[in-house]
């Protein structure tokens, strides 16, 4: 037996003897990194923005009266000066017939009035009357005169309310629901003011806010770029789209307003851009998410997030150093956009970054580094 078990430890030793050789000479593997480089990185930021036509007029009944007729199939394309609705149009019609008989009653005062001052005036050079007479000639010849252009004035009013019954298209656009529908009694409150809009959808226009610190960021890197009179003169478009279905619009467009001052009740100020909207998907009312370009941090150093390991607010990253040794290194991170954040302290240009297999990586291990190119999946960048 004491044969037997001594014959079981030295197996053992051997056995364990081996590993330790294994071990030891086990080469080193290769190991994916990223190498970090300086380059000038676009801060995006995103605001949520409601979308307008170009022009969204509103249909407005400007005359009482009962809705006779309606000349279009709602949400379709009409063209500035076609025929929309028809109020009726009587009450209106007479209402010029009327005017047009006072005028023509200040038309036959004006002639009557005429040849009395005519035949007064011979009569007043020969002093046959006197000058009282003259003078109430003149004045009731004036007053006629007065008279016509006022009646004229009333029967260009009651003309422009008859053309008010026939309600026209201002631009050519995209018509939406009808407020009202015929027999309706329109044009004064709570019946139906607004009948209807027009919109033009050939561009769109995406108003939305920013903080205050967010606009003084975005005008201080305007005002800081060089480059700020030739991107302007080239119409640079750097703002995008993003839809509620979370895809991103492929037209591009640019910041065309600002507003004159900070709402001090919110403490934001309101931004406006315009998109080219050639095919009609985008339709005022929608909601989006409005991609801004706010800054530019030059020289940065950027690492993929996924080398980034967190511990209690502090963050690290496995370096491989030049004698391709493992090494731990505590870092300050600043801005994050796709795919990767923004190092401010820490590493280098230069540096190797373990991309791959930190887990299975230790500090002090010695590998192989295979410099990788990083795609980020979500932007293929």
């Amino acid at each position: 037996m004491k044969i037997n078990f001594l014959f079981i430890v030295i197996l053992v030793s051997l056995v364990f003897s081996c590993k330790q050789e294994e071990a030891k000479v086990i080469p080193p593997h290769e190991i994916n990194v990223y190498q970090v480089i300086t380059k000038t990185v676009p801060i995006y930021e995103e605001f949520v923005g409601q979308i307008y036509g170009e022009k969204d007029i509103p249909i407005r009944a400007r005359v009482e009266g009962f809705l006779e007729e309606i000349h279009f199939k709602e949400g379709s394309r009409v063209k500035k000066g076609d025929l929309l609705y028809v109020i009726d149009p009587d009450p209106f019609r007479e209402a010029v017939v009327a005017k047009q008989s006072m005028v023509a009653q200040a038309e036959t005062i004006l002639v009557q009035t005429e040849s009395d001052l005519k035949r007064v005036k011979p009569l007043a050079e020969m002093d046959a009357v006197s000058q009282r007479e003259l003078d109430m000639a003149q004045a009731q010849r004036d007053a006629s005169i007065s008279s016509l252009k006022a009646a004229n004035a009333n029967l260009n009013i009651a003309e422009i309310n008859l053309s008010y019954t026939k309600i026209l298209s201002p631009i050519d656009g995209i018509i939406g629901r009808t407020l009202a529908r015929e027999g309706e009694f329109v044009g004064k409150n709570p019946n139906p003011v607004i009948l209807n809009t027009v919109s033009n959808i050939n561009t769109i226009r995406v108003q939305f806010f920013l903080s205050e610190n967010e606009y003084l960021r975005a005008a201080r890197s305007y005002i800081d770029n060089p480059n700020k009179k030739i991107e302007r003169s080239k119409n640079v478009f750097n703002v995008e789209l993003i839809l509620s279905d979370g895809s991103l619009y492929s037209q591009k467009g640019r910041i065309d307003f600002i507003d004159r001052n900070i709402d001090s009740s919110t403490g934001t100020i309101l931004l406006q851009a315009t998109f080219p909207n050639p095919n009609g998907l985008i339709r005022p009312g929608q909601f989006a998410r409005v991609k801004v370009k706010v800054i530019e941090v030059k020289d940065a150093l950027t690492v993929p997030q996924k080398c980034l390991t967190e511990l209690q607010g502090q963050y690290s990253v496995l370096v491989v150093n030049a004698k391709n040794k493992v090494e731990m290194v505590q870092v300050k991170i600043g801005e994050k956009v796709p795919g990767f954040t923004i190092i401010k302290e820490g590493i280098k240009s230069g540096d190797k970054v373990i991309l791959e297999g930190l887990q299975k990586t230790k500090p002090g291990m010695e590998v192989i580094p295979v410099i990788t190119e990083y795609k980020n999946k979500s932007t293929n960048k």
